[in-house]
């Protein structure tokens, strides 16, 4: 049985998130429908990360095995025949056997986008969190640094998390001003439920004044999620990047996880 890794990029909004729900449609979901078709039989797809609902990827990643011998090649156009346009398989290779998207992930890199104007363009509502009013962007980058490093980031998972580690190494965490936009980025070896999100609006209490720079390393500290600023909305969140080890994909190359420069993709 061939096992695959492939890369995907989805708009977000219309879905219940990456994993895979009882009510509501999901990315995975719809790739085991796809490749159940495929394969005439079901088929389970594991990814790198649990965007939850209203979260895009630029470069999820998935791994699944077939019954039927098939080029790499096909299985991007036989998935893209078979999902809706807002899912596209952007690239498929044949991994090794013991390939796992999740465990044999090294880091990944998120991206959040601010919309930081009076008035957000229509064809931004769906990818930005839009806020109103100026905001310090160099205090915001001083703060985000200090989550550079490895930390207990207790204070931004979801209220009520269960993971048994809250302990993570970020490789980066920059911010940056692009016109009316503002990117934040943040690459690590782990991310807890809606911590990208907690950190931005965190971030953003920092940038309107409401808060000084060194805050930010006090809630990291007090590892209460009650001490840190409120969750960001999914919409601004993309997952763009998940790099793996030569050995976990069969590639011959190996793939870089200190990338402290920001990407200039939008």
């Amino acid at each position: 049985m061939p096992t695959f890794k492939i890369t995907v990029a989805y708009d977000g909004t219309d879905f219940v998130g990456w994993q895979r729900q009882a009510n509501g449609v999901s990315i995975q979901g719809l790739l085991e429908g796809a490749l159940a078709d495929l394969d005439q039989r079901p088929v389970g797809v594991t990814g790198a990360g649990r965007t939850d609902a209203g979260v895009h990827a630029l470069g999820q990643v998935a791994g699944f095995s077939l019954a039927r011998r098939i080029e790499a090649e096909a299985v991007v156009r036989a998935l893209n025949a078979r999902l809706p346009p807002d899912v596209r398989v952007l690239s498929a290779a044949e991994a090794p056997p013991a390939f796992h998207a999740r465990f044999g992930a090294r880091a990944k890199t998120y991206r959040y986008r601010i919309w930081n104007a009076d008035v957000i363009s229509p064809f931004e509502r769906r990818y930005a969190w839009h806020v109103v009013g100026p905001l310090d962007v160099a205090s915001m980058d001083a703060a985000a640094r200090l989550l550079e490093g490895r930390h207990d980031f207790a204070a931004f998972r979801a209220a009520g998390g269960t993971t048994r580690t809250t302990t993570r190494t970020m490789a980066a965490s920059r911010l940056e001003r692009r016109d009316r936009l503002i990117v934040y980025e943040i690459t690590g070896d782990g991310f807890l439920r809606y911590m990208v999100r907690a950190i931005v609006g965190t971030l953003v209490e920092i940038g309107c004044g409401r808060r000084p720079v060194a805050w930010m390393g006090e809630v990291l500290a007090s590892r209460d999620r009650a001490r840190a600023g409120p969750t960001a909305s999914p919409e601004g969140l993309f997952l763009v990047r998940v790099d793996y080890d030569a050995n976990a994909t069969g590639s011959g190359l190996r793939l870089k996880v200190d990338v402290p420069a920001m990407s200039r993709e939008p």
